[in-house]
This record gives structure tokens, sequence and C-alpha cells, in this order.
């Protein structure tokens, strides 16, 4: 069943429902002031008949052909008069007699002076009546004919306007929630036309502030961070394949030629040599790819511990010295009095902080003359800062602009050896533990990586 059927009919179901209780309760008002009012003329009837014969102002013979003769064309009041020891003084109809009073009900009427009562469809009433210092009970009993039949008219003009409205209703609650729906239509034949090659298009958003505008306005942040993924991921694996077809390329050129002609055993040494560096680069640029991928996990998908950052530059430094002899880094370590290992200890994942702080180290030593980095750890309010710093060539204006851009080399590649994946795979590994980077270099006066990460 389509939606706005569905708000249709729970729509018009919901009304209808108030509609027929509000109706139910104009009739039940209807009857009760029918009741009161009829019991109110009752009694106004019963007092001037008793009051006539009370008088002999008419005589009970007079009175009683009236209400005989009435009787064939209206719904005559029946009226009896009793003394307070059940002795009848006067009846308009002991044939008839519609209340058949008992000595139960004169003493009921005694009690209460005055008392209302129902006998199948007639009302009926008691009064104590006091003429002149005597007491006399009074009882009269008739039925409403019209007011039953107002009664009536108004169930039938109740029970119209009940169907005619339900159907009014329906038919404008349709219109209704077609017309409150027609956005929602709109997006769902917008959103047929986004498909990968056309991965820029939007949602309509008619209204930001209202439910369907909230909605397309979430749809289109999700659509915006799509397009950027989907576009990362073309251009990766285009210049990830470029990246390996040139060591690929160069390794199979250098094994090609020394399979054409007998060489000197040198000759052959060199070739297995140069083979062996493409291979290496290749392989280092694949564990960067990989590592690349492994940073664009969601945090639940890796395995996050308490780590203390001094323990782990400590461990990146020996690693790194190892690898390169030649390279000079110094660490420093900044302590408040309080000496709280907390201040120095994120969560976060050991490999991948590992990589990241080996990289911008790297990057240090291989654009210094001296091929040193200074590592400096400190902590403010919430953030562990880690600061590494170099007295190298630094960077030009284009050079800080694009450094996160990924196959990215810069104007000082001759110098160092490199894929361009280390400072895009750097930022990730900071965003994805939710820290920050920031770069602060000139030209001949060095570089230093400004890292932010929240302690525990």
């Amino acid at each position: 069943m389509k939606i706005r059927i569905a708000l249709t009919w729970k729509n018009t179901v919901v009304t209808a429902t108030v509609f027929l209780l509000c109706m139910v309760l104009i009739y039940l008002v209807s009857e009760h002031t029918r009741s009161q009012t009829f019991f109110h003329d009752l009694k106004s009837e019963a007092v001037t008949k008793a009051h006539l014969f009370l008088q002999n102002q008419v005589d009970a013979q007079t009175m009683q052909s009236i209400y005989l003769n009435n009787r064939k064309f209206i719904n005559e009041v029946e009226v009896a008069v009793y003394t307070p020891d059940f002795r009848i003084l006067y009846h308009d109809a002991v044939q008839n007699d519609i209340i058949q009073e008992n000595r139960e009900m004169i003493d009921r009427i005694l009690r209460e002076k005055e008392i209302e009562f129902y006998i199948g469809k007639y009302q009926g009433i008691g009064i104590l009546y006091v003429l002149d210092g005597k007491q006399y009970i009074v009882t009269a009993a008739a039925y409403d004919g019209y007011g039953y039949q107002n009664l009536l008219e108004l169930q039938k003009t109740l029970g119209i306007l009940f169907v005619v409205g339900l159907s009014l209703l329906f038919v404008v609650g349709y219109f209704l929630a077609r017309a409150s729906l027609k956005p929602i239509r709109d997006i769902v034949r917008k959103a047929e036309t986004i498909t990968a090659s056309h991965i820029d298009r939007r949602l309509p958003v008619k209204n930001e502030k209202d439910e369907l505008g909230e909605l397309s306005t979430t749809f289109n942040a999700l659509l915006d961070r799509l397009e950027i993924s989907f576009n990362s991921q073309r251009m990766f694996v285009s210049n990830a394949s470029h990246e390996l077809r040139t060591p690929l390329a160069a390794l199979i050129a250098e094994l090609d030629l020394a399979l054409q002609k007998e060489r000197t055993e040198e000759q052959y040494r060199n070739s297995i040599r140069y083979a062996l560096e493409d291979a290496r680069r290749m392989t280092k640029l694949i564990d960067g790819l990989l590592n690349l991928a492994k940073a664009d996990y969601q945090k639940e998908q890796l395995k996050m511990e308490e780590i203390r950052l001094d323990e782990l530059l400590l461990d990146t430094r020996n690693h790194l010295l190892k690898a390169h002899p030649d390279y000079h880094i110094e660490l420093l370590f900044e302590q408040d009095d309080s000496d709280d290992d907390r201040q120095i200890t994120v969560r976060g994942n050991l490999y991948l902080l590992n990589i990241a702080f080996a990289n911008l180290i790297e990057n240090n030593c291989k654009y210094s003359a001296d091929k040193s980095s200074f590592v400096q750890i400190s902590f403010w309010e919430k953030w562990t800062i880690i600061r590494l710093s170099d007295d190298g060539v630094g960077m030009s204006e284009t050079d800080k602009k694009h450094l996160f851009t990924l196959f990215y080399r810069g104007e000082q590649e001759k110098m160092a050896e490199g894929h361009g994946i280390g400072m895009t795979l750097v930022q990730r590994i900071i965003q994805l533990h939710e820290g920050n980077i920031a770069v602060h270099s000139d030209q001949g006066r060095g570089t230093t990586f400004v890292i932010e990460l929240p302690h525990v």
C-alpha cells in the first residue's frame, strides 16, 4: 500500500473516531437536555392540575374529560393527587394508571419531597405539594413524543453529517497526503538519476528546516562523502597503476637487456643489483599502498589500545637508526611536576602510529643536510603535542599546499627517493586517531611538523 493511501486511511480513521465521539457526546447532551426539560414540564403540568382541582376551580369529571379527549391528539400528562396516607383524591385515568403508585413510592416522596423516574419510555415525577397548610402527593407521567421525534431527527442529521463528512475528509486527506508527499516523489525521481557516472548530482532541498529538507541534506552530505571517496579511489587506481608500472617496466627492461647477449660476471652482477633496487622500490611502494588502505579502515575495525608516546617514539627511533645508521634523531620529553603518564598516553593503533612517526622523522632526515630530526613531546589541556623539526631545505608555498596530496613529490624530489604516499598516509592516520597535523616551513630554514593527539 502506498504511503499516501495509508496516511489517508489512518487520518480518516482517527478523525472518524473523534468525529463519532463528538456526535455521541452531542446526542447524549441533547437527550439529557430533553429529559430535564420534560421533567420540568411535567412538574408544571402536575402543579397546575393539582391546583385547579384542590381549589375547586375545575371539577374532577371535567378534568378527566379534557384528559381523555386530548389523548387522542397529543401525549397528554396523566396526573394523580393523593393524601399523605395514600388515599386517592384525583386521577386522570385510573383505568390506564401509567405510574401505578404504591405505599413505598408515597413514603419516598414524603422523604425526598420530589422524585423523578422512568417507566419504560414514559417519564414520571412525584412531588410533595402544600396548599393552605395541607400536604398532598402529586404524581404525573407522560411520553415526550415531540422530544423523542427531535432526537430521531438529530440522529438522522448526525448520521448524514458523519457519512458526508468522512467522504469529504477522505478525498481531501488523499489530495493533502499526495501534495505533502510530492517532495518525496521528487527526491525519488532525482535519486534514480544519481549513478556512478553522475555522482555529482544532488537531491533537491526546498526547506532545510523541515524533516524532508533534513533528509535531503543528510543524503547530499553522504553523496559528498561518496563522491570524494569515488574520486579518490579513481585517482588512487590511476596513480597506483602508473607508479607500479614505472619500476616494473624498469625491472623488465633491465632483465631483457641482460639476456640479449653474453655478459661478463660484473655486468651480470650490476644487472641483478639494478633489478633488485627496482624490486625493492616496488616493494616499498606496495607496502605504502597497503598501509594507505589500512589507514582508511574505521576505528572499530582496528585494534585500539593505550600507547605511551614516549615509548613508541623510542622504538621508532631505534628502528630507524638500525636501518639508517647515518641518521641523527634527538628526543626531548617534557614532564610537569605531577608526572602523570596519562598526559603522554593516547588510545590508538600501535602499527599505524609507528608508521606515521617513522615517515615524519624520515622526512626530516632525508631533507636536511646533516640527516637529523629533533623530536619534542609535550602536552596541553586534553592534547599530547609532538613537534618534529629539521634544519633542512624547507618547503615552498606550493609544496606546503600539496603536501598531503597523494603521489605528490614536491620540488625537492631529486634530493630523496619517494613515491608521494608517506605524507598522505600520515595525515589519514592522524585523522583516524582524531588528531590534527600542521606543517611550518620556509625554504632554506627547515621544516616543523606539529601533531596533536587527544590523550586518555
